[in-house]
């Protein structure tokens, strides 16, 4: 890896080794990709507005996330089935998590149990990935071992009744390895929350169809009487949800279209970020995930409202390149690039970013 220096070696090098089926899963979004290729243009459209003569001698990234002091604001989102990059899967990326001071979040479709994660990463600052199923009770039990495995917060993913159409999957027939499993459902609905055994399109409608299609924000109120866990919801694209978000008295919303994997013609992650930031963000904890593959993009998204952002498909690549240490790698990079961004910026710390450094290209179309 002493070659790989930036996000993007490291994708083009996970290309190269990665199975079809598998990176095709982790490359893939809805439809005809549009939105993919929006996350990541969209952050180009924002320029930087640099300040001069400020001192910055002495620097800090370092941050808070619902009380949790953090190295870096920089964290790894939820990423289904990781074990397919590399046999130590989730446990890897939460020990890198854990030595860069950050935060891990655990999907639910992991290939690695809460309570392995909870053993590999001990000292990491972990969230939990939620699906509310039709069987609430096995929504319940999830819940309680997060809890018990001292799991810091439910991170519910708001955005997906249903799985979207990936194309790539469906060509491939996606299904999960056979040496691998489910680990959240083993022993426990193991074989409804199955993926494999579908003889046309992807094997993650057998999954979807486990999801309760009929949830309602009065949901969030019965999620809240079984768990003394914070809440942050996934998925929220809107002002308007994000108010309704803040009246139920969740924590937090991370700003995401679900790596764009469910309509294409959602905005990107970013584009979305300034109404969500400036409905909610005096009223509870605004985060952002999709598209950031530099440092300059956590510039961006924190001066537009984020509180920190988090990282999906990079920690893919670092750990199909080099497991623990590759995804090491990876937030050590972005964690240098942003440092680098900051201080030329004219900031010291993330205190000093405010949003006037941060502006849509037609700002200079104007003057």
């Amino acid at each position: 890896m002493r070659d790989l220096v930036c996000v993007k070696d490291f994708e083009e090098f996970a290309y190269k080794v990665l199975p079809r089926n598998t990176l095709d899963y982790y490359r893939s979004g809805a439809g005809r990709q549009e939105t993919l290729d929006n996350n990541r243009r969209a952050f180009s459209k924002y320029k930087i507005r640099p300040r001069c003569l400020r001192d910055v001698s002495t620097r800090s990234v370092s941050t808070t996330a619902l009380g949790a002091k953090l190295l870096m604001p920089v964290g790894i989102s939820p990423s289904a089935m990781q074990r397919m990059a590399h046999p130590e899967g989730e446990c890897a990326n939460a020990r890198a998590a854990e030595s860069m001071g950050t935060i891990f979040i655990l999907s639910t479709i992991a290939t690695s149990s809460i309570e392995e994660v909870a053993e590999a990463a001990p000292k990491c600052i972990k969230w939990f990935q939620l699906y509310i199923y039709n069987d609430r009770e096995v929504t319940i039990n999830l819940v309680k071992r997060a809890e018990k495995a001292g799991f810091k917060a439910l991170v519910l993913t708001v955005d997906t009744p249903m799985f979207g159409l990936r194309t790539a999957d469906l060509r491939n027939k996606f299904k999960l390895p056979p040496h691998l499993k489910l680990a959240n459902f083993e022993g426990e609905n193991s074989a409804a929350v199955s993926l494999r055994g579908r003889k046309t399109g992807s094997a993650l409608n057998n999954l979807g169809e486990l999801f309760d299609a009929s949830l309602q924000w009065k949901d969030i109120e019965w999620l809240k009487t079984i768990t003394h866990l914070p809440i942050v919801l996934k998925g929220i694209l809107t002002s308007e949800d994000a108010v309704l978000a803040a009246d139920h008295g969740v924590a937090g919303v991370l700003v995401s279209n679900h790596g764009a994997r469910q309509v294409d013609g959602w905005p990107a992650s970013i584009e979305a970020l300034p109404e969500i930031a400036k409905a909610v963000g005096h009223r509870l904890e605004v985060y952002m995930d999709g598209g950031i593959s530099d440092g300059t993009d956590v510039f961006k998204a924190l001066a537009l409202g984020a509180r920190m952002v988090f990282i999906g498909r990079p920690a893919l690549w670092g750990l199909a390149c080099g497991g623990e240490e590759g995804t090491r790698k990876i937030l050590n990079i972005l964690k240098t690039e942003f440092e680098y961004a900051l201080a030329i910026s004219g900031c010291a710390s993330l205190e000093d970013v405010r949003q006037c450094m941060v502006v849509h290209e037609s700002y200079y179309a104007k003057l």
